[in-house]
């Protein structure tokens, strides 16, 4: 299981070159955002190094052999019903039961926008099986690594207002954080770290490719506080690699951004992001989620794995890089306010959306808080994966933009690859007809 005792978010750690001629997303930056490319199923390109390199960064291939819940008479009649509602696009409903049902999956949520209007958005399942409670488009849903974008554009928010730098170093004398977190000895590397690395996953720290949990901070220590764990790790766990030198995925950089936000801004990382990105695109249901089921919020679903597993995350902690939950069209709302298509309604300036796009040399294919491809254009997105969750931010260059969001995580590789391919031919296939209305 990629989270042994929790999480599989975060996404990779070593990515290649991209895949060459290629149609999806790659596969799973599970965790990690494994694949960080698009995949073309014939193709065997560079970019299957991404892969193999992502399901070893995902703990095992983030197997989860999902033993909880199989589809009943209930669910089927549930899906038949949601199939015929009106305004349904068949396409899209194919596509999305299919998988459901090849995957046992209870409940998906599913958010698409053409050139900014949102022209579909459709709940399928459900989001309590022991009560038989549907999900709907007000399903709020844990987002895993799909959190780090919502953090990197609050951090490109700051740099754009002139309170912050990517240049700015992160801790030591001087730096963002200062010595908050204890005094670094003399010549240690870790005062080199800018918030450029942190945002590149390029700072140094690593993940053991056998056990990503084991390296990966955010998953251990769950009874440490968030200032305990970062002075925990500045004491013990030293750099693998000069701050900037190479690429290694780690939920820990996206951690330390939000102890950034909050240094820089003197507010909580949840209120800043709410108050100056969330608001202002329209969104007001975002927020940080529980970790235990007694803690779910309203309208939030329950998420299923093998046993309690996907309550056993301290998630709350993992803020900035695993914690929000959301719908599918709220996270719809995010994009386009950032997508610069629409620079009215932007919150960032074009100049910013180009510089938070653009990758480091360690790796062409990561950029601050997103995965990048070049099929057809620049597109950009993010996966996420904790245990009883998978989802997925995408953009891209043809004027798409879609969510997806599910109450359980991967049984297998061929999950990630599958779950990346839902939406793509319904998209590509000429004879969809999507509805007129704007539906934001």
């Amino acid at each position: 299981m990629f989270y042994k005792a929790g999480i599989v978010f975060i996404y990779l750690s070593v990515i290649t070159q991209a895949f060459m001629n290629v149609k999806n997303f790659a596969a799973q930056m599970c965790p990690a955002n494994r694949n960080m490319g698009l995949i073309k199923r014939q193709t065997v390109s560079p970019f299957r190094l991404i892969i193999i390199m992502l399901l070893i960064l995902s703990l095992n291939g983030c197997k989860h052999h999902n033993t909880h819940w199989k589809t009943d008479q209930g669910w089927e009649s549930l899906i038949a019903r949601e199939r015929a509602e009106p305004g349904s696009v068949a396409q899209v409903d194919n596509a999305v039961i299919a998988y459901m049902k090849k995957y046992h999956v209870p409940g998906i949520t599913v958010a698409i926008a053409k050139d900014d209007k949102l022209i579909y958005v459709k709940a399928y399942g459900y989001a309590d099986v022991t009560t038989q409670e549907k999900v709907t488009t007000k399903s709020l849903f844990r987002l895993a690594s799909v959190s780090k974008p919502v953090t990197a554009i609050a951090i490109m928010k700051l740099i754009q207002d002139g309170k912050l730098s990517l240049n700015s170093k992160v801790f030591g004398a001087g730096g963002i954080l200062g010595n908050d977190y204890g005094i670094l000895p003399d010549g240690s590397n870790i005062k080199n770290i800018t918030i450029d690395e942190l945002l590149h996953h390029t700072s140094g720290w690593s993940r053991n490719e056998d056990d990503p949990t084991r390296d990966d901070p955010t998953f251990n220590h769950p009874s440490l506080n968030a200032a305990q764990l970062i002075t925990w790790v500045l004491s013990h766990q030293p750099l693998k690699t000069p701050p900037g030198t190479a690429f290694a995925y780690s939920n820990f950089n996206f951690f330390l951004l939000g102890r950034v936000i909050e240094k820089v801004t003197g507010q909580s990382y949840e209120h800043y992001v709410n108050t100056n990105i969330l608001r202002p695109a329209g969104i007001t249901d975002m927020q940080i989620g529980g970790n235990t089921k007694t803690a779910r919020k309203p309208n939030e679903v329950v998420y299923y794995e093998e046993g309690d597993e996907p309550y056993l995350i301290n998630l709350s902690r993992m803020d900035a890089g695993a914690g929000w939950i959301a719908t599918a069209s709220d996270l719809l709302r995010l994009m386009v306010s950032t997508d610069g298509l629409n620079l009215k309604k932007s919150i960032l300036d074009s100049a910013m959306v180009k510089k938070m796009l653009t990758p480091s040399k360690a790796n062409p294919n990561y950029a601050c808080g997103w995965a990048l491809s070049s099929y057809k254009g620049l597109n950009w997105f993010h996966f996420g994966e904790l245990m009883g969750t998978a989802t997925l931010l995408a953009h891209t260059q043809i004027g798409y933009s879609w969510a997806i969001l599910t109450n359980t995580g991967y049984q297998n590789d061929q999950a990630h690859l599958d779950f990346d391919r839902i939406l793509w031919n319904a998209i590509n296939d000429p004879a969809t007809r999507w509805p007129d209305k704007d539906l934001f």
